[in-house]
């Protein structure tokens, strides 16, 4: 099993909480937005917004990958946007072990501001689609980890 390291730097046991979900199976791009959205925010505030993500009330705005993505009237101060469910859910299960370290540690879970938060890419799953005459085409998939590194405030 390998040993990940965060990219947090400046960890103090005492004060921060962290929780890491590796190798999810979404998208890179999604992850980093929802990170981006996320990464300020207080736990029950996350959770509540990304709860609203996966029923599609609330889109995420989509700041670097904003190519042929769809405008939401629902943003504000940034147009494009869109709902990304499957990264939502995986920062879910994040945010909720976010919370049960911060229990742990004797720390109010209610009071934790997220102050770092990334989705990066991980591993690639390389796959291939066999096509006619012999030939195929790669088809990979690219997992993520995901990092959430709280403080009490």
């Amino acid at each position: 099993m390998p040993h990940y390291g965060y990219s947090f730097e400046g960890f103090d046991p005492a004060v921060h909480v962290r929780a890491s979900g590796r190798e999810a199976n979404v998208s890179p791009k999604a992850a980093r937005e929802i990170a981006v959205t996320i990464r300020g925010l207080t736990v029950p505030k996350a959770v509540e917004l990304l709860e609203k993500v996966e029923e599609k009330k609330m889109p995420i705005a989509f700041r670097r990958h904003k190519l042929k993505v769809g405008h939401r009237s629902e943003l504000q101060g940034f147009p494009t946007g869109s709902y990304p469910v499957r990264a939502a859910r995986a920062y879910l299960q994040v945010l909720q072990n976010l919370q049960g370290n911060a229990e742990f540690k004797g720390l109010d879970p209610e009071r934790v501001k997220i102050i770092h938060a990334a989705g990066y890419a991980g591993r690639t799953i390389k796959d291939y689609v066999p096509r006619a005459m012999g030939r195929s085409s790669p088809n990979f998939h690219q997992l993520v980890h995901i990092e959430l590194v709280g403080k009490e405030v």
